[in-house]
């Protein structure tokens, strides 16, 4: 009871993807899976990923360079005027790494209905002392509004300033965290408040996967040619 996994990794290869894509040799992975670490600490701790609500980094190497993908509603923030926060930005990590930095630029379309984007708003909303019963209301609504089919909102910690701490969840339509080819988006912040720290997860729903294309055994191919010659013939 009560081991849980998180949504993501579970469905890793099914319907989503890694976030990190790089390939090298084995005596090589450690050095490169830290360099990974030590980059995506770096971009969480500039003021700009608050601002701007980063949602996701991805991380894809290439023989020459590093390519770097942040995720954001609010691109002009990192970007900057005319350009310079983004150089900035690029230069700082360039420090970390010996090839060289490529850094792009991902607009979320529906803030709304980004997982990652609500919890961060709401941990927001937290520390600025907003009632959590309305803050959690109004982001389930607003991502109703934009068309997700099911939201569930958890949030832990001394709610409200009380001396016992407590979960408060709030749901609308179905999230079936169970079922693998669901497409689960999941998000996690923590809000800093002056009594104690309040967790927040949010899962969203986007509908089921069903994949491109399904892969045929030799048994549906051959009934399918037989079913065909039997149509020339009638």
């Amino acid at each position: 009871m009560g081991q849980k996994v998180h949504p993501y990794g579970l469905r890793l290869g099914i319907n989503k993807t890694w976030k990190s894509k790089w390939f090298v040799d084995k005596k090589d992975y450690a050095s490169v899976l830290h360099e990974d670490l030590l980059l995506r600490k770096k971009i969480k701790s500039l003021p700009e990923y608050k601002s701007a609500n980063v949602s996701d980094i991805e991380i894809i190497r290439h023989p020459q360079r590093v390519v770097i993908i942040l995720h954001t509603p609010r691109p002009g923030v990192i970007i900057g005027t005319k350009g310079a926060t983004i150089e900035r930005i690029g230069a700082e990590l360039q420090k970390l790494v010996s090839k060289k930095i490529q850094l792009k630029i991902k607009e979320i379309k529906r803030p709304e209905a980004d997982a990652q984007v609500v919890a961060q708003n709401l941990a927001g909303q937290l520390e600025n002392r907003a009632s959590f019963r309305r803050a959690m209301k109004f982001a389930v609504s607003n991502a109703v509004k934009a068309g997700v089919q099911g939201i569930k909102i958890k949030v832990s910690g001394r709610l409200g300033g009380a001396e016992i701490a407590r979960s408060e969840v709030q749901m609308s339509g179905r999230v079936p965290l169970h079922t693998l080819r669901a497409d689960i988006d999941y998000g996690f912040a923590e809000a800093l408040t002056t009594f104690g720290v309040i967790g927040v997860k949010v899962w969203i729903f986007n509908g089921e996967s069903y994949g491109k294309t399904q892969k045929k055994d030799a048994g549906t191919v051959l009934k399918a040619k037989k079913t065909a010659r039997d149509k020339k013939r009638s």
